[in-house]
C-alpha cells in the first residue's frame, strides 16, 4: 500500500475567484462543514489573493477576513483550518487576527523566485503557533535546480511544507515530475503540489506530483478556482484511491456534497474555454482570468490576445494593473 496523502481543499479561497469574492456566510458555512464532515484534513479560506486582499485591484468580498473565519471555524470540528497569506499583501495584524479566530496553518505565499521574502511571515506564523506550508508561485517559469534553491530558504526559515505552485496551470507531467521529484530529494520537510486545469493536466499532473515524493495536494470541489480552476477534489480523492493511496476522506459523501451542496453555489460550471487554454499555453498567472475579460470588453479586444501579450511580458501575480495597459495597447494597435 501506497502512503498516506494530506488533501487540502482550498474552495473557499481559490475558489473566491471564480465567485468574484462574493461567497456569502452562509455558503462558506455550509461548504466549510460539509467539507470537514466527509475528512478533508485542511480547509482553506482566504480572500482569493490572500489575507488582506481586499482591494480595488484584487475585488472587494461581501465580508472581512474575520467575519469568514469566525462563521468557517464554528463549523469546523476535525479539520484543520487554513488561510493563505502573500507578503505585501497580508500583514502579522492579518495573520494574528487569522490565528486568534481558529485559523491552524498559514500557507505563505511568494512567486517562485522571491522566497527570501517570506522570511519574516514565516517566523511570525511559527511564533503564532501555527503550521507553515509554503507556495513558489509561477513554478514553471524557472528550472527545477533554481526552484529547489528557493524552497531551500524557505525551509531554511521553518517551512513545514513547501509546494511548487503551478499557478499558470502551465506545467506539463514532465515537468512536475522534474521539479517535485528534487525538492522530494533534497528537502528535509515535506512537499506539496497545487494544480490548475488550464492545459487540462491538472488530475494527472498531481498524481505525477505523488508519484515523484508530493505528501500535500491541494483541490478544489468541481475544480472551481481561477482560470479552468484546479483539481477536482472529489476526482482527486477517487483517482489517488484508485492508485492505491490513503486519503482517509468519504469518497461517497464528498460526492454527494460537490453534486448537490457545492455545484447550485457555483456561478457557472468549472470549464475550459478559449481564454483559460491560452492561460496556460501562455502561461500567465490563473487569477488573472476575469480581469482580463473585463478589460477586453472596455477597450473592444480578444481577451486571448491580451493573455497571449501578458505572457510574452512575464506577468507574475500582483501585476494585475498591467492588463489594463495591454488591453489598451492593443486597442491601439488595432486603429492603426
Amino acid at each position: 500500500m501506497n502512503p498516506a496523502v494530506r488533501i487540502v481543499d482550498t474552495s473557499l479561497r481559490d475558489g473566491s475567484h471564480a465567485k468574484s469574492h462574493q461567497f456569502t456566510l452562509e455558503m462558506i458555512e455550509a461548504v466549510a462543514g460539509g467539507l470537514d464532515r466527509v475528512g478533508i484534513p485542511y480547509i482553506e479560506v482566504s480572500h482569493g489573493d490572500g489575507l488582506g486582499g481586499a482591494s480595488l485591484v484584487y475585488g472587494f468580498p461581501l465580508f472581512s477576513d474575520e467575519e469568514r473565519l469566525e462563521v468557517a471555524h464554528k463549523v469546523i470540528k476535525r479539520a484543520k483550518l487554513t488561510v493563505l497569506c502573500l507578503p505585501g499583501i497580508g500583514t502579522r495584524k492579518d495573520l494574528e487576527m487569522a490565528a486568534e479566530n481558529g485559523a491552524k496553518v498559514a500557507r505563505i505565499c511568494t512567486h517562485c523566485t522571491e522566497a527570501n521574502i517570506s522570511a519574516q511571515q514565516i517566523s511570525q506564523a511559527k511564533d503564532l503557533g501555527m503550521e507553515v506550508m509554503t507556495f513558489l508561485m509561477m513554478c514553471h517559469m524557472i528550472s527545477p535546480e533554481e526552484l529547489l534553491e528557493q524552497a531551500k530558504l524557505m525551509e531554511g526559515y521553518g517551512a513545514d511544507v513547501v509546494y511548487a505552485t503551478d499557478s499558470a496551470g502551465a506545467c506539463t507531467p514532465q515537468m512536475v515530475k522534474d521539479r517535485i521529484s528534487l525538492l522530494s530529494h533534497h528537502l528535509g520537510c515535506e512537499v506539496g503540489f497545487h494544480a490548475h486545469n488550464n492545459l487540462g493536466l491538472a488530475i494527472g499532473n498531481s498524481l505525477i506530483a505523488v508519484e515523484n515524493g508530493a505528501q500535500y495536494i491541494d483541490g478544489t470541489v468541481r475544480g472551481i478556482g481561477a482560470g479552468a480552476g484546479n483539481a477536482m477534489t472529489e476526482v482527486l480523492v477517487a483517482a489517488l484511491e484508485r492508485a492505491g493511496y490513503k486519503t482517509g476522506i468519504d469518497l461517497l459523501g464528498l460526492i454527494d456534497f460537490a453534486d448537490n451542496i457545492f455545484a447550485p453555489i457555483m456561478d457557472r460550471p468549472q470549464i475550459i474555454d478559449g481564454s483559460s487554454l491560452i492561460l496556460g499555453y501562455a502561461g500567465v498567472y490563473s487569477s488573472f482570468l476575469l480581469h482580463t475579460f473585463r478589460a477586453a470588453e472596455k477597450f473592444n479586444v480578444d481577451p486571448r490576445q491580451v493573455l497571449i501579450r501578458l505572457g510574452e511580458l512575464k506577468t507574475v501575480g500582483g501585476q494585475e494593473d498591467m492588463i489594463v495597459d495591454v488591453a489598451y495597447q492593443l486597442a491601439q494597435e488595432k486603429k492603426k
